[in-house]
């Protein structure tokens, strides 16, 4: 039997993923507390501002504002303007996301990763819009760029024994989150990773 993963829906947000650390110089503010592949829930921003308990039960484009697509024109057009500017970039691109245009989100992540490719923050971000499609080797690989770049992402290690476990690698879950409860046990991914080890 497969591992079974938490509720994954609408997980890209303006803010979806908390990372340990981002090594970037631009300021993030993050409104998740969780940054582990498994436990995204539906972000409480604009975009899904009334989609938690919608009318028909069912999140549609009708539940979507104005105001939302208003802003989405004016950060397409302030990234138009400005196709260097990341930051602008990164906030369009977690906008697609969250408005389930995954598609453009990761050409935009793509484009920042052109100018800076050890962006961890947007390598997460990637590497999460590919495991909640259950595309595992584009998540592994983006989590495996992460690791490249910091070996000790203990987020990132995570995330690897997450993967692993989805792909029904049971044993190599298991050798990845045992090797993380090991090397860091002070470290809150630790806690995660015994967690996770009892539900295999």
């Amino acid at each position: 039997m497969k591992f079974k993963i938490s509720y994954l829906y609408l997980l890209i947000g303006a803010a979806v993923i908390v990372v340990l650390f981002i090594l970037s110089n631009e300021k993030s503010t993050p409104e998740t507390t969780a940054g582990n592949i498994e436990n995204q829930e539906m972000p409480n921003d604009e975009v899904h501002k009334g989609l938690q308990n919608p009318v028909d039960g069912n999140p549609s484009k009708g539940n979507v504002s104005s105001e939302v697509y208003k802003k989405m024109d004016m950060l397409k057009k302030e990234v138009e303007a400005n196709p260097n500017d990341t930051s602008k970039m990164r906030e369009y691109a977690e906008f697609m996301a969250a408005a389930h245009r995954q598609d453009e989100a990761i050409v935009y992540y793509q484009k920042i990763l052109n100018i800076d490719p050890k962006r961890d923050d947007i390598l997460f971000n990637l590497s999460i819009i590919y495991y909640t499609r259950q595309d595992y080797d584009n998540a592994e690989k983006y989590t495996s760029q992460i690791l490249k770049n910091d070996k000790n992402n203990t987020q990132a290690i995570y995330n690897l024994g997450a993967i692993a476990a989805s792909k029904g690698q049971k044993d190599r879950a298991r050798n990845i989150w045992n090797e993380l409860i090991s090397k860091y046990p002070n470290d809150e991914t630790a806690e995660l990773a015994k967690s996770s080890l009892e539900k295999l």
